[in-house]
């Protein structure tokens, strides 16, 4: 069996902008994100800690480390997800994240789970 699809992680991501918790006038966009994350491999992984490449429209770059998700270290069976909800504050109406979660085997390989570049926006603002 191939290596790559032994440990594999598939993330998904949908966004949403929080225009009650956002003021525009005052530079501050909220953005509400969600997160699948599906151990698509064959062994069981453990998120250990993430690793977010957050960009706004001005080039300014954030990186943010740290243990875990939302306060867990989900243990993913082979087919098992987890999902969660966090957020993101800009001061523009535009950016980007990208980054990587921090996965252990069972087998204790250590491998990263990549999260593709994805875009936060105000609505009407990107068409």
């Amino acid at each position: 069996m191939a290596e790559s699809k032994k440990y594999e992680i598939h993330v998904g991501v949908s966004v949403q902008y929080l225009p009650d918790q956002s003021d525009p006038a005052a530079g501050r966009h909220v953005f509400a994100y969600t997160i699948d994350i599906r151990n698509t491999g064959t062994v069981t992984a453990q998120l250990i800690s993430r690793h977010w490449i957050i960009t706004d429209a001005d080039a300014l770059v954030q990186e943010v480390r740290g243990l875990g998700v939302v306060g867990h270290q989900p243990l993913l069976q082979p087919g098992q997800n987890f999902e969660y909800t966090s957020g993101c504050v800009l001061a523009t109406p535009v950016g980007t994240m990208k980054g990587s979660y921090q996965m252990v085997a069972e087998d204790g390989i250590t491998f990263d789970a990549p999260i593709a570049e994805f875009v936060l926006s105000m609505p009407r603002v990107l068409h």
